[in-house]
């Protein structure tokens, strides 16, 4: 694109929570899930291993398999997605602090 067809763009800076940005009502919840979801999958591929044995390994059905690798984690509580973390032996560690002024609300990191 050149400069003078981006002259018709605006852009904003983003809150940190695309969902947020999109004026969702869950948008808190639905950046959990997904920062959650993000790495179960991860750790899924990471295992070679086929849907179908996936499936089989957790407890879930295909579909359901099927949904997570297509980052579809909204078909998924946050209490489901830790549990299948824990399946997996992750542990998982909640910490509450006080948030500094500019820190996000919710962070997720991973080891």
């Amino acid at each position: 694109m050149n400069e003078k067809e981006n002259e018709h763009f605006e852009t904003t800076r983003s809150s940190g929570n695309v969902f947020a940005d999109l004026g969702l009502s869950e948008a808190k919840e639905l950046q959990a899930r997904g920062l959650i979801g993000i790495h179960l999958v991860q750790l899924l591929k990471a295992k070679d291993m086929k849907q179908k044995d996936i499936a089989e390994m957790l407890g879930l059905k295909p579909a359901d398999v099927s949904h997570l690798f297509n980052g579809h984690f909204s078909r998924f509580s946050t209490d489901k997605l830790l549990g299948l973390l824990a399946d997996l032996e992750q542990n998982v560690t909640i910490q509450i602090s006080p948030r500094k002024q500019g820190e996000p609300f919710q962070e997720v990191a991973f080891a």
